[in-house]
């Protein structure tokens, strides 16, 4: 561990040496966006390359590299082939940190709310509106629930956080598959939209009654009130450090691209996801420098590195398990400039 953190400190080093002035740009995921703040700024903070990102949505990020406006994309949901072969050339899924996607709710008064995924079903179709209703008061005994319209709030941008979301949904409930399915944006039939996790919060922390789904790093960080969700067991688990990381217990294959939501772990948290960087293995396009090609791999490692997964937990995020980031590290080893591996 002391041999790799040391090797990362000397390549930010060298990078510090003669990259004065330089600057990286990315777009995308604001699910991540707690974390990338402070590990982008630690990364400038040593090397002396600017890092900006706009958190805009996944949606948006990708947009953005495809149209090769930013260095790199981020997005709580890998590339489809479809997407893939819309991007133009061959793009890499940069694993950065595990996440999990709470229902956030505000009832003064009330805790340990619990939510099966056919209750979530129904509060987002409309068919339970009231929090004093049978079906929810039944799966809370000993919690007084008032009677008090509930208010669901959804994403109105291109989200990750929603494909997220709405993939686990369509997964262990025939209802939502059958009425109202999967993507980054949903005609969600009831409730009302904000953008953005940080807008979905604002909503949820001023509306009482209202629920949302958002990224665990935002409520954690906010101490917001969140539900317990039913695992695939059949466990009530909340979502933290721990439950989050015990979905990614899986096999990681070489491209990263893998979905750990509902996990058959009996202690894991069911709505986790890896974030991922988006970044183009050929670096030589739209007359970028080779020096800018070997900034975006030193952001990259340190992303990566024992420091940046440190980083990772303080901002409430799970790091990567170690077969995730040797997975990674060959990842990032394979970007190419005019075809030769970028030192």
């Amino acid at each position: 561990m002391k041999t790799l953190l040391f090797t990362a400190v000397l390549a930010i080093i060298a990078l510090s040496s003669c990259n004065k002035g330089e600057t990286l740009s990315g777009a995308g995921a604001t699910f991540p966006a707690p974390f990338y703040n402070v590990v982008f700024k630690d990364f400038s903070n040593a090397s002396g390359i600017r890092v900006s990102y706009g958190g805009i949505g996944s949606g948006g990020g990708i947009r953005s590299l495809q149209d090769k406006t930013v260095d790199f994309g981020a997005t709580d949901v890998f590339l489809s082939e479809k997407e893939q072969a819309e991007m133009g050339a061959e793009v890499l899924h940069i694993p950065t940190a595990i996440g999990g996607i709470v229902l956030s709710y505000n009832l003064p008064g009330v805790e340990g709310l619990r939510l099966t995924n056919e209750l979530i079903s129904d509060i987002y179709r409309g068919v339970i509106t009231n929090w004093n209703e049978p079906k929810l008061q039944e799966i809370n005994p000993g919690i007084s629930l008032p009677d008090r319209k509930i208010t669901p709030v959804f994403r109105s941008d291109g989200s990750g956080t929603t494909a997220v979301f709405t993939e686990y949904l369509t997964k262990v409930n025939s209802d939502w598959a059958n009425n109202i399915g999967e993507g980054k944006s949903i005609n969600f039939p009831a409730g009302i939209a904000a953008k953005g996790n940080p807008g979905v919060a604002g909503i949820i922390v001023g509306t009482e009654g209202a629920i949302g789904y958002i990224g665990s790093e935002f409520a954690l960080a906010l101490n917001m009130a969140t539900a317990m969700l039913q695992n695939s067991s059949g466990n009530f688990v909340a979502a933290n450090v721990e439950s989050i990381s015990l979905s990614a217990n899986i096999d990681i294959p070489a491209d990263t691209r893998v979905v750990i939501t509902n996990s058959s772990d009996p202690n894991a948290y069911p709505i986790s996801t890896f974030t991922w960087i988006l970044v183009y293995r050929e670096q030589a396009y739209n007359n970028r420098s080779e020096v800018r090609a070997q900034n975006l791999k030193g952001l990259l490692q340190h992303v990566i590195s024992p420091a940046g997964q440190e980083i990772a937990a303080k901002t409430f995020y799970a790091p990567l398990p170690a077969v995730a980031v040797e997975r990674t590290r060959a990842l990032i080893n394979s970007m190419t400039f005019e075809g030769k591996t970028v030192n």
